[in-house]
This record gives C-alpha cells, sequence and structure tokens, in this order.
C-alpha cells in the first residue's frame, strides 16, 4: 500500500522545470534546502518529500526498498505527468532508481544511493541511526559536521527526532538479506547523473566499475564530501546537478 508522501516547495510553482528532491534515511524533505534553493535559484520548481516514516509522512507496517520505490512511483507534480529531474541521496536513490521510468522522471540525479549493501552492512544501518539518535543535539552534530551549514544542523537534529525510529529499525531489518538495486541501476532507461563523493562512497569501486556498462548513467567525483555530498560540499555538488542538467 503506498503512502501519500508530505512536501515542501521551493522556487515558481509554475515553471516547466519540476524537480523532486528525495532524501535519505533518518533526515527529512527540509534536509534538501540548500539544492533546493539553489535549484529554485536556477528557475526550477522543486518539490522535496518526506520519505514513509520520516518528518510529517505517515507511518507504515511495511518499509521494503520496494515500499519506499512505490510512494515515490506515486508521487507526481502538481497537475500530473513526469518530473523533469529527480535528485535523490542514498535510501531516497535506492528507492528512486526502483521507481524510475520514463513516465515517472525524465532524468535522475543519484546521490551515493545505497544500491547494493551486504546484509551487515544492511543491519547496521539501524544501529547507526540509533547512534545518531542518542546523540541528537545540535551540539553534538555541530561537532560531528563542523563544515556543515548551521541550518544543516538544525534540520539534521530536527529530522532525526521526528523520524520513526521503528521505521527505521524495519527498513534495516527487512531489507537485510536482498539489499540490492544494482541490476535496477544497471537498467535504467532514463539519463542520470551518480555523484559519488571521494571520502567512503556507499558506491564502492566495483559498484562504479560495473555501472559503466549503462551508457545512460555519467559518473561524477565530488572531490572533499563524505557520503551528505550535498551537506559536505554543497557548492561542487549543486554545481554538478545543475551543470547536468542544463
Amino acid at each position: 500500500m503506498t503512502a501519500t508522501l508530505a512536501r515542501l516547495h521551493w522556487g515558481d510553482p509554475a515553471s516547466a522545470r519540476r524537480a523532486l528532491l528525495v532524501h535519505g534515511i533518518g533526515s527529512s524533505a527540509a534536509t534538501t534546502w540548500r539544492l533546493a534553493e539553489a535549484l529554485a535559484a536556477a528557475g526550477w520548481s522543486a518539490t522535496a518529500v518526506d520519505l514513509r516514516g520520516h518528518g510529517r509522512s505517515p507511518r507504515t507496517a511495511d518499509y521494503r526498498l520496494t515500499d519506499y520505490a512505490g510512494d515515490l512511483a506515486a508521487t507526481r507534480p502538481e497537475g500530473g505527468g513526469a518530473w523533469q529531474a529527480v535528485v535523490a541521496h542514498s535510501l531516497g536513490g535506492v528507492a528512486a532508481v526502483l521507481a524510475a521510468g520514463v513516465d515517472w522522471a525524465e532524468r535522475l540525479v543519484l546521490l551515493d544511493p545505497a544500491l547494493r549493501l551486504t546484509p551487515e552492512t544492511a543491519r547496521g544501518v539501524a544501529a547507526s541511526q540509533r547512534a545518531a539518535r542518542a546523540a541528537n543535539t545540535v551540539e553534538a552534530v555541530s561537532a560531528a559536521n563542523p563544515h556543515w551549514h548551521p541550518v544543516d544542523v538544525e534540520e539534521k537534529v530536527r529530522a532525526v527526532e521526528h523520524a520513526s525510529a521503528w521505521g527505521i529499525e524495519r527498513t534495516g531489518e527487512s531489507n537485510a538479506e536482498d539489499w540490492d538495486a544494482l541490476d535496477a541501476a544497471l537498467a535504467l532507461p532514463v539519463p542520470t547523473l551518480l555523484l559519488v563523493p571521494e571520502l567512503g562512497p556507499l558506491v564502492d569501486a566495483a559498484q562504479q566499475e560495473a555501472l559503466r556498462a549503462n551508457p545512460r548513467i555519467r559518473q561524477q567525483l565530488i572531490e572533499g564530501a563524505g557520503h551528505n555530498l550535498h551537506r559536505d560540499r554543497l557548492e561542487a555538488t549543486a554545481q554538478a546537478t545543475l551543470g547536468w542538467l542544463g
């Protein structure tokens, strides 16, 4: 059963260029604010959603990757039609890959998507999120990420507070044995920009090499960034995104 996802919006709603932004696990629509602002400043109508179990979106019984993808596939611009671009990070990235089709999104920008995780890593997602909740203060998040914008810190704290702890636990556990969308990425039918962080990417070297088999995928390294590219190196991430979208 699909969930209707809560939305935030930046830019001119009447713009013919409509972009959807999708956050990663333990985050929220609001944590994409700087990338959304950059798109809006370039003339895009930018909409960000809270994934199921996050922010203001519904809590659900199921948290399979296919459930997240189904919600996204049912998320359309106001008035219907396809998104001209979908920009998605981590968990949002793998959900976007599974949702992708020419009738939903014309282009994808994937920010270090969680395409393939080992069972150990998938189950570790919940543990990392528990650690985040245990240290969920502005002071702790700022100390761990001193280069983040102060509002990124504030919104991350708020996102962790409002995410369903049970839903995050279920996400890791229910997908642990088959967290693998690499084949779906290899079959992507739409032009795709894969942004890879320099530091500890989830899309490791072996996956990067495999994805070169899909001529629709262009890969670009974001120097000095970790997994949270849009918070670690916003300017470089926005420049790469907008330069590719044109």
